[in-house]
């Protein structure tokens, strides 16, 4: 009977060690097929890198920065549109862009139809001197082709230490002549916010109506809207129209510096939420600058990022009439971790919620005040805003774009006409005039 019960216990343990063996196998075995260990992934990725380098017929040419490089940006592309893997030279020309300083020809380009077109020259800077116009075509730099180049190659091309020389062969699609340029770079200044003409004169018009567009929000928009705001103010301004139409956004920080000049100190402008990121982000300016002066900012589908957050917040704490198009609804925030080799990640960390904690990523701003308008329209806009781009267009065209208003901009003015009337029958203070300084 002894034997029995102590056979039966060894059996019991028997089993039981079975069991957790199992159970200790399958659980190696299900980490040994994890996708989350990196070690093992890791290893395949250096097995196939070096599969590739030893038998691809070309492999002998293939140097390990570019198989890494190209795996990197076929990695973070698949994570969101907006997360990127720079290579140095993109990574410094990303840097060049927020500065709003660079060396160059001021020449802003984009590929179509797979032409590098200056889609428009910068006032004063070398392009713009030499008489280059809106929609010619760069076809060859140095003497070299760019047909086949991608656009960041041709921008590098273009971009280089100020006083150095460049020649460029540029061809206008109106006439069909190509014209060869030899220019000197100069240090290019982006203009971040300008008048109604594109300069930085910020003329009034007849009904004391100021405007002013942000072009983007790069490390100096705050400092250049508040040279403005000071000499519409010294004119005794009554209204102010802000245009954020084709702004694609830019730093978070200028976002919030603009917004802080028209809110009380103190109130929250935008909150970002993450994995790793809560923070809240609230204005530290001295209050609002236009006190009493009613605003309007404009935006379309090409308002984007920075100039979301701008219009969300200006729209929740009823500081602004919104007037135009639904906007992009990129509303993320990218973060640069530098490389140890000067290149770069741009990955997305959090996202954007307005005061009222709404969330642009996806949903984009819906403006007050709807005013749609046509591709031919939002076409003339663009077009009267170039330097030189009317005046390079054939005499038919030329008039027939100098014709078509801009309905939101007029739409804007009207409302602001309206609300200034209102305000003067309800007896609300004027807006101080500023003393010039």
């Amino acid at each position: 009977m002894k034997r029995r019960f102590i056979f039966g216990l060894v059996v019991v343990a028997l089993l039981l060690n079975l069991a957790v063996g199992a159970k200790i196998y399958l659980s190696a075995a299900q980490a040994s097929n994890n996708d989350d260990s990196a070690q093992q992934n890791l290893e395949v990725f250096t097995d196939a890198m070096q599969k590739i380098r030893s038998e691809y017929v070309d492999g002998k040419d293939l140097k390990y920065q570019q198989l890494v490089y190209a795996a990197l940006k076929g990695m973070v592309g698949k994570l969101d549109p907006h997360s990127e893997f720079l290579d140095e030279t993109s990574f410094q020309q990303l840097q060049d862009d927020t500065e709003g300083q660079f060396g160059g020809l001021g020449l802003v380009v984009a590929m179509k139809d797979g032409y590098v077109i200056v889609v428009a020259p910068m006032e004063d800077a070398p392009g713009f001197r030499a008489g280059i116009l809106t929609g010619d075509r760069i076809v060859r730099v140095e003497g070299k082709s760019v047909e086949k180049l991608p656009l960041t190659e041709v921008v590098k091309q273009l971009r280089g230490e100020p006083g150095s020389a460049v020649t460029l062969a540029v061809e206008r699609p109106s006439t069909g002549v190509t014209k060869n340029y030899t220019l000197l770079r100069a240090v290019i200044q982006m203009i971040m916010v300008k008048d109604i003409n594109g300069k930085k004169e910020f003329p009034l018009d007849e009904n004391k109506i100021g405007y002013l567009r942000i072009t983007q929000f790069a490390e100096k928009t705050a400092d250049e809207l508040e040279s403005a705001l000071g000499k519409l103010k010294r004119q005794g301004m009554k209204g102010l129209i802000i245009d954020l139409r084709w702004n694609p956004g830019g730093l978070l920080e200028q976002a919030v510096a603009v917004c802080q000049k028209f809110l009380p100190r103190g109130q929250l402008v935008v909150s970002t939420e993450g994995r790793r990121l809560l923070e809240k982000y609230f204005a530290k300016g001295d209050g609002d600058e236009l006190k009493n002066v009613p605003i309007v900012v404009l935006v379309n589908l090409n308002s984007a990022s920075a100039a979301e957050i701008v219009t969300g917040c200006l729209q929740d704490l009823h500081r602004a009439v919104i007037l135009g198009e639904k906007t992009f609804g990129k509303g993320s925030v990218q973060t640069i971790f530098p490389l140890e080799d000067g290149s770069a990640l741009k990955l997305t960390v959090a996202k954007y919620y307005t005061p009222s904690h709404k969330v642009i990523h996806q949903h984009g701003i819906t403006p007050d005040i709807l005013v749609p308008v046509s591709d031919e329209e939002e076409a003339a806009v663009l077009l009267k805003r170039a330097p030189g781009a009317v005046e390079s267009l054939p005499e038919k065209d030329r008039v027939r774009v100098s014709e078509i208003r801009d309905e939101q901009a007029d739409r804007a003015e009207d409302l602001l006409k309206g609300l200034i009337i209102y305000d003067t029958l309800n007896g609300v203070p004027k807006p101080e005039k500023v003393a010039a300084k």
